[in-house]
């Protein structure tokens, strides 16, 4: 029996449901403690074996390995079936869940969009004309009083309408309200008579791609999505309903938690560890400080980090490498400093390989062509180029890791000056997304002009007679090797043991199980 933390508790009850080739989460799970992955949907159309790699296969296909539901399609037809048989063997039943609930929009905050309605002498609800819109807030205002500041501006509240003095509403719209037709504007931003034309909304939208985080994904996209709908309400000439065309929905940054003994919350720049890994505040070095849970990142909790300061002590593409590479972009990071240092060793890396790459490029030419360059620059572009799409960044770290040890390796034979040149370009372009400034330099550095297309792959270098696979070493990464495809077990083995880094954890070591996955890994079990 494993336990996982990405198990949602509160999403619903009875058996819990569990597919390693078809759920990146469980897939990544699957892979950490080397469980067998059965893939049980296939491509619509596949022909022959399918098997998972690395990354789950989400999408619509046909039923295999699965007896009685083999050969459906999923999930249109399977799920049907499925609810069909239970419900024939009385396991269960058919049930349609509507997770919306009431939510109020108003806040009683200062901040926020003040709502335009007022209230007479007898209470009773009435419209502020157009010409006193827009209400705005008062400017100066005492931000420390009890409830909202706002039930304190006696004056600001006070407004005519009709002859009558009335007094304002002085609950404000939530800030995600505000903000919930934003992207309408983008459509009209030279139009100074109205917000946006509808001429414009039927050209430029829907948005191709929405990203944002949890909040966002409850509130905010909730705000806009009723808001288009109510611009289309009974609106012949808007045609569109549904404002985005895609969404992703990104994790939490997340950080440890500090509090004195006062109970009091305290920054991460506030407190030091020691050398026994003991945690005082640094103001005060004889103070220890409660470490609490890891949390996403509050001002409240102070769990914060510094961004001007990181990226001065580190550098931006650091960071950017850092928060891509922790974790799949749709789960929560955990800030770490060893992480956080580990991105910075591996920029400098990148570094140092660029003044190699330059030093073999004006060293003397040579007639080789180097068919593993050409072959490996094009299977990275195609594989990167789909991981962007996905949205699977840390994939991509991996990717660039792979890349790293093969031109380290690659630059010590024989290569042609222009051939080198070429692809370690389109590789400089692959890195913009990931590490910008790094590769921005270098690309100007090597060729002068960074404002080059996308590369794209060539066909004819894609089906690869030669496949990377890791080697572990009691469930750690320790190399990665370049092997021909589908070699075998006992062929691996000899390929490892004339690896001179592999062996020196294999040295007076005893091999007593090896796990192997074709063409993908083999976990070494020793003691």
């Amino acid at each position: 029996m494993f336990f996982a933390n990405f198990v949602l508790m509160d999403y619903g009850f009875g058996a819990i449901f569990g597919s390693a080739g078809h759920d990146q989460r469980d897939l990544d799970f699957a892979l950490k403690y080397n469980l067998e992955v059965i893939p049980v949907v296939k491509p619509i159309n596949h022909k022959g074996e399918f098997n998972i790699d690395k990354e789950a296969y989400t999408g619509p296909g046909t039923i295999f390995n699965s007896k009685f539901l083999d050969g459906l399609n999923a999930p249109d037809q399977s799920v049907l079936k499925a609810i069909e048989i239970l419900e024939e063997k009385k396991l269960g039943k058919k049930k349609i869940n509507f997770r919306l609930k009431d939510w109020g929009v108003s806040r009683q905050r200062y901040w926020g969009c003040p709502i335009p309605i007022a209230y007479n002498k007898n209470n009773e609800i009435v419209k502020v004309p157009e010409e006193n819109l827009p209400i705005k807030l008062p400017e100066n205002i005492n931000l420390n009083t009890t409830g909202n500041p706002l039930d304190h501006q006696i004056e600001w509240k006070k407004i005519k309408i009709n002859g009558e003095i009335c007094t304002l509403e002085t609950d404000t719209l939530d800030t995600f309200v505000d903000s919930s037709w934003y992207f309408l504007r983008f459509c009209s931003s030279n139009s100074t008579d109205n917000a946006f034309n509808i001429e414009d909304i039927n050209y430029w939208m829907p948005v191709d791609q929405y990203i944002g985080g949890v909040e966002h994904a409850i509130l905010h996209l909730l705000y806009s999505r009723f808001f288009m709908n109510a611009l289309s309400f009974n609106n012949d000439k808007l045609n569109l309903t549904e404002p985005f065309e895609g969404l992703f929905t990104q994790g939490m940054v997340c950080h440890e938690t500090y509090k004195d003994q006062n109970n009091n919350w305290l920054s991460p720049e506030e407190v030091t560890l020691d050398e026994n890994k003991e945690y005082y505040k640094i103001n005060n070095p004889l103070e220890k400080v409660k470490v609490g849970p890891t949390e996403s990142m509050s001002k409240s909790k102070k769990n914060t980090i510094n961004p001007e300061e990181t990226i001065k002590n580190f550098g931006a593409d650091a960071v950017r490498l850092f928060i891509l590479s922790d974790s799949p972009p749709e789960k929560d990071v955990q800030w770490s400093d060893q992480g956080m240092n580990a991105s910075y060793k591996f920029v400098q890396k990148l570094w140092l390989l660029h003044r190699k790459i330059l030093e073999k490029i004006e060293s003397d030419d040579t007639n080789s062509r180097d068919q593993n360059l050409e072959e490996f620059t094009n299977q990275l572009i195609d594989k990167i180029t789909k991981n962007l799409e996905k949205f699977h960044y840390n994939v991509i770290i991996a990717n660039l890791y792979e890349m790293y040890n093969f031109l380290l390796k690659e630059i010590k034979k024989p290569i042609k000056k222009d051939i080198l040149k070429k692809n370690y370009t389109k590789i400089l372009h692959l890195m913009l997304p990931i590490v910008p400034h790094y590769a921005s330099e270098c690309i100007e550095e090597l060729i002068g002009d960074v404002k080059q297309s996308w590369p794209k792959a060539e066909s004819k270098y894609l089906k690869s007679e030669f496949c990377s696979i890791v080697i572990q070493i009691n469930g750690k990464k320790r190399e990665i090797i370049q092997t021909k495809m589908n070699i075998t077990e006992e062929e691996l083995i000899i390929e490892i043991n004339k690896n001179k880094k592999i062996n020196t954890y294999l040295k007076d070591k005893t091999i007593i199980k090896k796990i192997f996955v074709p063409n993908r890994l083999i976990n070494l079990i020793i003691k």
